[in-house]
C-alpha cells in the first residue's frame, strides 16, 4: 500500500511539474511582452493580449489577437525564443524532467519516456537531448540559409531576421509570422514555399522518425522500424490526398488566379500548413466551405508523436482506422503488415481521440455561447479546432473575440499542446494496486 501511494504521487508530481514549466514560461512570456519596449503598435498592449499571445508562442499555435508586425524587433525576439522553447516539445522537457534532477531513470519515469519515444531510446536519456537539439538546429540553420538567400535576393530589409524567426517558426510548426499578411505575399515564390513545407514536414515528423530514417540512410540499421514506416505512410497519404482534394475545390475558386503549376502549389501549401503549421499563401477565409471542412479535418490529425506539432497524432488516426475496418485476433490484437498491434493500443487510441472531442466539444460550445449571435457556426468552430490543434490557422474571427472568448481559446490551445500530453500518460498506480480483479461484466454495443 505504501509502494502504490508513492508511485500515485510520484505520476502525480510528473505531471504537475510538467504543467507547471509550461504555465510559468507563458506566464514569464506575458510579463515580458507587456513591456512598453516589446509593442511598437499604437497604444499599450493589454496584458491578455500579451498572454493570449505568449500562450500562442509556447504552444506552437500561431493564432494572434495583434499582428505580430505590431510588435518591436525586442518583442519579435520574445515571441521567437517562446516559440522555441515550446517546439523543443513536451517530449524534451519530460526527457530533461526525469533525465536530469537524477543520476538513474526510475521505472515510473521511464513509462513517462516511452509514452513518445517507443523502446530503443528510453535507455539514454541524455543522448535522446543532445540528438533532439542538434537535429533541431541543424534543420533551422539550414532552412535560415534557403530563405534568408531568397528573401534578400527579393530586396527585403532585415532579412537575417526575418528569415531567423520564419525558419524557426516554420519547423516549430507555430505558424508566427513578420510580416501582417502571412506568406501571402509569397504566393507562387517556389523556393520560399517548398523551404517552408520542407521545415513544417520535418518538424512534424517527430525525432523518433527522423533518427530511424538518418540510421537506415547512414546503413547503421538494415530497415525502418514499423512506427516510422506508419508515420511516413500516413504523412505521404494525407499531404497528397489533401494536396489533390484542395486542388479541385479551389481549382476555380481561391486558386483560380494562379497558373497550373501555382494552383498546385498553393494546394500543397494548404494541405501542409493545415496539419498544425498556421502559415497560409491564400486567406483561410476565400476558401470554400468544403475547403474548410477538409482543413478542419487536417486540423484534427495533426502530426505525429514526439514532434513539434499538435492535434491527435497519425498514429491515433492509424490505429482508431485499423480497429474499426480491420479484423481483431481473439486477444483483441490487431495484425497489420507484418506487425501486430496490441489491444491496449487500440484502447488508448480510442480514448485519446474520447478526451480530444470532449475538450473540442467543451471550447466550440463556450464560443457558440459567447459570440454565437456575432460569428457563423462554421468560422467559430474553425477557430476552435485550429486551437486545439496547434495550428494557428484563422478565418478571422480570433482577433474580434471578447475577453472570456480569448480565455477559452487559450485554454484549449494549452490543452491541446500540453493537457492531451499528460492526460495520455499512463497511470502506473492504477496496475499496481489491482491486487484483486473485479468481475467480468457485458456491456451490449452498437
Amino acid at each position: 500500500m505504501v509502494l502504490s501511494s508513492d508511485m500515485r504521487y510520484r505520476i502525480s508530481s510528473d505531471k504537475v511539474s510538467i504543467f507547471t514549466y509550461f504555465i510559468s514560461v507563458i506566464v514569464l512570456g506575458s510579463v515580458l511582452l507587456s513591456l512598453p519596449a516589446a509593442w511598437s503598435g499604437e497604444g499599450r498592449l493589454g496584458f491578455l493580449d500579451a498572454l493570449f499571445t505568449s500562450t500562442s508562442a509556447v504552444c506552437v499555435t500561431g493564432l494572434i489577437v495583434v499582428d505580430t508586425a505590431q510588435f518591436s524587433r525586442i518583442g519579435q525576439t520574445i515571441i521567437l525564443l517562446l516559440i522555441q522553447v515550446g517546439g523543443l516539445g513536451i517530449v524534451t522537457f519530460a526527457t530533461l524532467f526525469v533525465a536530469i534532477p537524477r543520476q538513474t531513470v526510475s521505472l515510473v519515469n521511464r513509462g513517462i519516456i516511452k509514452e513518445m519515444y517507443i523502446d530503443e531510446v528510453e535507455y539514454n536519456p541524455r543522448s535522446i537531448i543532445r540528438n533532439i537539439l542538434l537535429t533541431t538546429f541543424f534543420i533551422e540553420f539550414i532552412g535560415f540559409m534557403i530563405i534568408r538567400w531568397r528573401i534578400k535576393g527579393l530586396g527585403i530589409q532585415g532579412y537575417d531576421f526575418i528569415a531567423l524567426f520564419h525558419a524557426i517558426s516554420a519547423f516549430c510548426n507555430a505558424g508566427f509570422s513578420t510580416f501582417s499578411d502571412s506568406l501571402s505575399g509569397f504566393a507562387g515564390d517556389w523556393v520560399l514555399d517548398i523551404a517552408i513545407i520542407s521545415l513544417v514536414v520535418l518538424g512534424g515528423l517527430g525525432f523518433v522518425v527522423m533518427k530511424d530514417v538518418g540510421r537506415v540512410f547512414m546503413r547503421r540499421k538494415r530497415r525502418l522500424s514499423y512506427h516510422t514506416k506508419v508515420v511516413v505512410m500516413m504523412t505521404g497519404v494525407l499531404l497528397f490526398v489533401g494536396m489533390a482534394l484542395f486542388y479541385m475545390l479551389e481549382y476555380d475558386r481561391a486558386y483560380a488566379t494562379f497558373d497550373i503549376p501555382g494552383k498546385f502549389l498553393a494546394a500543397l501549401f494548404q494541405s501542409v500548413t493545415t496539419r498544425t503549421a498556421g502559415f497560409e499563401t491564400v486567406p483561410q477565409a476565400s476558401l470554400s466551405l468544403p475547403s474548410m471542412a477538409l482543413a478542419i479535418a487536417l486540423m484534427f490529425i495533426g502530426g505525429s508523436p514526439g514532434s513539434t506539432a499538435g492535434g491527435v497524432k497519425t498514429t491515433t488516426i492509424f490505429m482508431a482506422f485499423a480497429s474499426a475496418f480491420k479484423g481483431q485476433e481473439d486477444d483483441g490484437s490487431i495484425v497489420y503488415k507484418g506487425g501486430t498491434l496490441s489491444a491496449l493500443s487500440s484502447v488508448k487510441a480510442f480514448s485519446i481521440l474520447a478526451k480530444a472531442i470532449f475538450i473540442i466539444g467543451a471550447g466550440f460550445f463556450s464560443l457558440l455561447a459567447l459570440e454565437g449571435d456575432r460569428f457563423s457556426f462554421g468560422d467559430l468552430f474553425f477557430e476552435i479546432m485550429s486551437a486545439f490543434g496547434t495550428v494557428g490557422l484563422s478565418r478571422g474571427v480570433t482577433p474580434s473575440l471578447g475577453s472570456l472568448s480569448k480565455a477559452v481559446v487559450i485554454m484549449t490551445m494549452f490543452i491541446g499542446r500540453v493537457g492531451l500530453f499528460a492526460m495520455a500518460i499512463t497511470r502506473s498506480s492504477d496496475r499496481v494496486e489491482r491486487f484483486a480483479e473485479y468481475p467480468q461484466e457485458k456491456l451490449l454495443l452498437g
